[in-house]
């Protein structure tokens, strides 16, 4: 059996809905174990025993945030040179354009030789003032689908080994 291992991090609630509808979309397929864990619980165990990832973070500050890169600096050596070719995809919640998070989680799996299946799903909640920023956040309906979508396919192509 592949194992899909979806990491995330959420402040506000937006990248968790997120990393919930992918990983709907992954366990409907059969032959896939998904694995869903917060940054601060995943290790290089964890990244070494799975055979793809999903990783799901806010952008702040035209950075992902701080917890999910303390993810990759916490785990980013224990695991170098370990998880070469195997496929990725991300998921961003943004208040602007999510293009500096995806700029920075792409350096850092470029490191690992992580081989990227999707086009990153960016999610803009216009939030821009600070009580929109720290409020709560709602997904529509149509992008917790693309969500569950790239979870699915990323799940079909482990279970067929086409990654």
């Amino acid at each position: 059996m592949k194992r899909l291992l979806i990491v995330w991090h959420s402040r506000t609630g937006a990248a968790r809905a997120m990393a919930d509808a992918s990983a709907r979309g992954a366990s409907a397929e059969t032959g896939v174990e998904t694995v869903m864990l917060s940054a601060d619980a995943a290790g290089a165990a964890d990244l070494l025993a799975a055979d793809g990832y999903l990783f799901a973070c806010p952008e702040n500050l035209a950075a992902m945030s701080g917890a999910m890169k303390e993810f990759f600096d916490r785990n980013y050596y224990p695991v170098l040179e370990r998880l070469s070719g195997r496929p990725y995809a991300m998921l961003i919640a943004a208040g602007s354009d999510g293009t500096g998070a995806v700029r920075q989680m792409a350096r850092i799996t470029l490191g690992w030789r992580l081989k990227p299946i999707a086009e990153p799903i960016i999610v803009c909640t216009h939030a821009q003032a600070p009580e929109a920023i720290e409020a709560p956040k709602a997904v529509a309906e149509a992008d917790l689908t693309r969500c569950q979508e790239l979870g699915s396919a990323l799940a079909a192509g482990l279970s067929m080994g086409v990654f």
